[in-house]
């Protein structure tokens, strides 16, 4: 009875280890798929950044093609490219003529391509494409 009154939780200590250890397992299991999703997330986040940026820079191209269409009366020297922000841009045109009643009339369509981060395929590769037709 000495033995049980200066011990007393001796007889039930055998079974505090294996829930420590099952609930720090657990605990560290949680917290690798919580670090996996996390930066899963963070991935598809800087993606979606620069699928945007690329788009932004397709644009950059075919306003910079209308403008030169406009200037000069002609499609810019084809293709055509540029780099802008880290992207490279490919700008193409062709163009058509006709006549609406005693006008003379021009369509000139507009291809723009911007692309970014090495070749297809790999992870941080991101490229937009835009076609426009501008009239004068």
């Amino acid at each position: 009875m000495i033995a049980k009154r200066l011990f007393p939780g001796s007889a039930g200590a055998g079974f505090a280890l294996p829930s420590a250890i099952f609930l720090l397992v657990v605990l560290s299991a949680l917290v690798a798929f919580l670090l996996t999703f996390s930066s899963g997330q963070q991935m598809s986040s800087a993606a979606d950044i620069n699928g945007s940026r690329a788009y932004w820079a397709s644009r950059a191209g075919i306003e910079w093609g209308a403008a030169k269409i406009k200037a000069a009366g002609a499609c810019p020297a084809s293709p055509s490219s540029f780099n802008i922000e880290g992207f490279t841009v490919a700008v193409s045109c062709a163009s058509n003529s006709y006549k609406e009643g005693a006008d003379p009339r021009s369509i000139y369509m507009l291809t723009s391509q911007a692309s970014a981060g090495g070749g297809a395929g790999s992870l941080a590769y991101v490229e937009r494409q835009m076609t426009a037709l501008v009239e004068y």
